[in-house]
């Protein structure tokens, strides 16, 4: 008996799922068993919270814009490159035949980089996940995290397993490009190790040239398996995590403008649920400006989880009181509130109103005056007694509406 081919290929893509799927779960938990073995404790195991899973195609640029992306989202740890860490002459072979290293050493070398205390504010991940097996470890490092988050919620250990942010950021070009962006950078590769040779500077350290800068053939074997494997194996990831495709074949600066389009502060999905339903009817600025992006984050759900009835009286009051005051200034660009209302008694009020709009896009400030009123005349002597009140000032700065006017 015979089946279609459409049957047969979608029973043996399920097969190999599974299979995949079974791989990545050997793999994952048995490094996960060796960190928590070694760090004594999944008390111990704290990764990053915000983490930048950066692919793309052979000549995509991921090197030069990897300090780009740092910048912009305020990233301070130098990043894991996974090609570095693979130096064992087995690993050098098969990178230079263009193929993959093993998941396994893969995996393991890159969760012992994501420990490393320098990398808790988060961090950019270049060159994983590859393959359909490493693929699936992340999704099941995710879920990990995941578990983690809700086993210590509550605890005096909870801001040490924060909500783990994913973003799957891939640089693409298509086969033409990239074939002539790695020939072009193994020629000037060359040539600059040929114009150190000819200077006498053999000892001046040159970029390592790769084999497949210098061939054609290789090249396009590099860009297939990326194409085949790498990309086929992350489009799985779209429906979980932020998922940023960036088209990388034009300039730098197009490409960077790419970036930030993909990368804009999207806080519905990086707050926690609860945060966010908390303070959505607050409008967000046309432009926002984010100082400390990743403490402002942890602060905010910490009001919502530790301080939630101050945090929703000073919600209301933002929304009551404030917020009419600024839609009356939306041209201008800027709103002066003054306010003796007793939520702020609470110093801790002020800090959270300040984080509120700073994450709603707009530039806050504010002080206490102490202020002498009248309170009572004694009519014998005719003493005025005064009495002292506080008085709370906000400015609030934020991109107006431009007007325009006809000739």
């Amino acid at each position: 008996m015979t089946h279609p081919t459409g049957s047969r290929t979608t029973a043996q893509s399920k097969q190999e799922l599974d299979l995949e799927i079974k791989d990545a779960q050997l793999i994952f938990n048995s490094v996960w068993n060796e960190l928590v073995a070694e760090k004594g404790g999944v008390e111990h195991l704290n990764f990053p919270r915000e983490m930048f899973w950066l692919n793309g195609a052979p000549g995509s640029g991921k090197g030069t814009q990897t300090s780009f992306i740092m910048e912009y989202c305020g990233l301070t740890a130098y990043p894991i490159v996974i090609s570095e860490l693979l130096n064992s002459p087995e690993a050098k072979r098969l990178k230079d035949a263009g193929m993959m290293v093993g998941d396994r050493e893969v995996t393991s070398l890159m969760f012992r980089e994501l420990l490393k205390p320098e990398r808790q504010t988060g961090v950019i991940v270049d060159g994983f996940p590859r393959t359909k097996v490493q693929v699936e470890c992340l999704k099941l490092f995710y879920q990990r995290l995941m578990d983690l988050r809700r086993q210590f919620l509550g605890t005096k250990l909870s801001n040490q397993f924060p909500k783990p942010i994913f973003h799957i950021v891939v640089l693409y070009v298509d086969e033409a490009v990239s074939v002539h962006r790695q020939l072009s950078r193994g020629r000037k590769a060359l040539e600059t190790a040929e114009r150190a040779r000819t200077a006498g500077e053999e000892t001046v350290q040159t970029a390592e040239v790769r084999k497949t800068d210098l061939s054609v053939d290789l090249a396009r074997n590099r860009y297939r398996t990326f194409k085949e494997i790498t990309y086929e194996s992350l489009t799985s990831l779209r429906e979980i995590f932020h998922y940023h495709f960036i088209n990388a074949q034009n300039s730098i600066a197009e490409v960077q403008r790419n970036i930030v389009r993909e990368l804009k502060y999207q806080s519905t999905l990086e707050l926690e649920e609860r945060t966010y339903d908390m303070i959505a009817q607050i409008p967000v600025a046309d432009s926002i400006t984010v100082h400390a992006r990743q403490d402002l984050v942890n602060r905010l759900d910490t009001y919502a989880l530790h301080n939630t009835e101050l945090f929703s009286r000073v919600i209301a009051l933002i929304d009551d009181k404030v917020m009419p005051v600024v839609l009356k200034h939306a041209i201008s660009g800027h709103a002066y509130i003054s306010t003796e209302d007793p939520v702020f008694e609470d110093p801790l009020a002020l800090t959270m109103l300040l984080d509120i709009f700073s994450e709603r896009g707009y530039r806050a400030a504010a002080d206490v005056r102490h202020e002498e009123i009248p309170d009572r005349v004694d009519l014998n002597t005719g003493k005025i007694y005064t009495r002292q009140k506080k008085v709370y000032r906000f400015s609030l700065f934020f991109e107006g509406s431009v007007i325009r006017r006809g000739h």
